[in-house]
């Protein structure tokens, strides 16, 4: 195991921390977190929504449904400006972060990705309208006075072309991924630019405001005119906007990829390897986990927001399935490990460090264990630190996949307690909690065979020493 553990600190961990610190790969990881405000306030509408609108209604009190019609309109608002735009706020505070990275302007770099985002999405939008009450009979009627009628079914629809239509089905979840992909380029143009002094100066006694303005004019110019020229080849020669062609290619394949038991496994077993080498496993993975596993939770939530109902939602897992099933305490579940220390320990050591991360560690914090125990380079905890997250998210993988438990569809913060961060996030579904609580126990399971080797090991040791 020591030999292990030095080839890993030797090859392994190297690349780990230079991927940790790529500076692009940094920048998408702060810009999902800056944009978790809004993200957050979108799925506390919806979640006030479940309990003010959805099950109430379930269970026939309409009355209270109707007395609350008021605040459910309000978080409807709510919604539409948090998670209807969640591409637009991304690629904006994805411009902002990579610029300043760079050490550029980064209020500029936030408006020219935002810009560059906005020229490529379609700028025209076709309604279809039954007319209610018109005969088919009509249909030649409405066509000579210049009317694009058609026959749908026994009625009548018209088709109506709107100019200067942006739909949220471009600005929502299902454009984050172009969000990304063309944030990316215009801000590497945008700061490639700005470096190289292709800008418009001003003299020194014009204010710093001004003069950043207009030093931003050529490289904002360049990147926006990039992003539109590749908006209009891609409708030209695809008919398909790059929003549609992203989605289709790109975006639905891998969310598909990430939607299989394998690669839930693989994700969680990756955090726990990178914390066991002192490096924080989610942010190191940020682009995948909240790149990939993002997108999900919010189609999730605007396909409940569509429907008010869980039996539909497109993906059985999510970024904060994580968290609910397979995080509770923190990485590696050590809430269990604490629990499996105050039963079982006799060592003064651990329990001492246990009394000082418990309070934490119920709210999800739990480097005062990772580092004090230490389980950072420990192989003595290395099994157990391994396999309980991968175990945990299989069970709840597989009823989720069975309908016992619904997908999560409802951003909570990563710091509730285990049993309620699940119940929310599924819309107040007790058996979630429940099973969430459960993989506690089967973590606390694993746990204790260790907790009581250590003890042992320390008896040894004392008689060692005694001797």
């Amino acid at each position: 195991m020591n030999g292990f553990t030095r080839w890993m600190e030797e090859h392994f961990l190297p690349v780990a921390a230079k991927i940790g610190s790529q500076r692009h790969l940094v920048a998408i990881r702060d810009a999902f977190i800056g944009i978790m405000p809004i993200t957050m306030v979108g799925s506390v509408a919806v979640l006030l929504n479940v309990f003010f609108r959805d099950l109430p209604t379930e269970w026939g009190f309409t009355g209270f449904v109707e007395a609350m019609s008021p605040l459910i309109g309000v978080n409807g608002n709510v919604w539409f400006g948090s998670i209807a735009i969640l591409a637009l706020s991304f690629v904006f505070s994805l411009g902002y972060n990579i610029a300043k990275s760079y050490n550029i302007n980064a209020l500029g770099g936030g408006v020219v990705a935002f810009s560059s985002l906005i020229v490529t999405l379609p700028q025209t939008a076709d309604f279809s309208y039954a007319l209610p009450g018109v005969s088919p009979d009509n249909l030649d009627a409405l066509t000579n006075l210049g009317i694009e009628a058609q026959i749908v079914g026994e009625g009548v629809n018209i088709d109506i072309a709107q100019w200067g239509y942006i739909g949220t089905a471009y600005t929502g979840a299902a454009g984050l991924f172009t969000a990304l992909i063309i944030g990316l380029l215009s801000s590497m143009i945008y700061v490639k630019l700005m470096d190289r002094g292709v800008t418009i100066k001003l003299p020194d006694t014009v204010p710093s405001a001004v003069s950043k303005a207009f030093a931003a004019i050529i490289p904002g110019i360049v990147a926006v005119y990039v992003a539109a020229i590749l908006g209009y080849m891609s409708v030209s020669f695809f008919g398909l906007s790059i929003n549609d062609l992203i989605l289709e290619y790109i975006q639905r394949p891998l969310l598909g990829l990430s939607q299989g038991l394998f690669s839930v496994v693989l994700a969680t077993f990756l955090v726990q390897v990178f914390w066991f080498f002192g490096l924080h496993g989610h942010n190191v993975l940020a682009p995948i986990m909240d790149g990939v596993y993002l997108p999900a939770l919010v189609t999730n939530t605007e396909a409940y927001q569509a429907t008010q109902s869980t039996a539909d939602l497109p993906y059985l897992w999510t970024r904060v399935s994580f968290d609910a099933y397979a995080q509770m305490g923190g990485s590696g579940i050590t809430l269990a490990l604490i629990i499996a220390i105050f039963i079982f320990s006799k060592r003064k050591d651990s329990r001492t460090i246990a009394k000082l991360g418990a309070p934490m560690g119920v709210f999800n914090i739990n480097e005062p264990v990772i580092f004090g125990m230490p389980i950072v380079l420990n192989p003595f905890y290395i099994i157990p630190w391994l396999i309980i997250p991968p175990i945990t998210a299989t069970i709840a993988y597989l009823l989720t996949a069975a309908g016992v438990i619904p997908p999560t569809f409802v951003v909570v913060p990563w710091v509730m307690p285990v049993g309620i961060l699940a119940y929310l996030a599924t819309g107040g579904n007790i058996l979630a909690g429940l099973v969430s609580l459960f993989n506690l126990f089967v973590a606390f399971a694993i746990w204790t065979p260790f907790v009581l080797l250590a003890n042992r090991v320390k008896d040894t040791e004392e008689d060692e020493t005694v001797a």
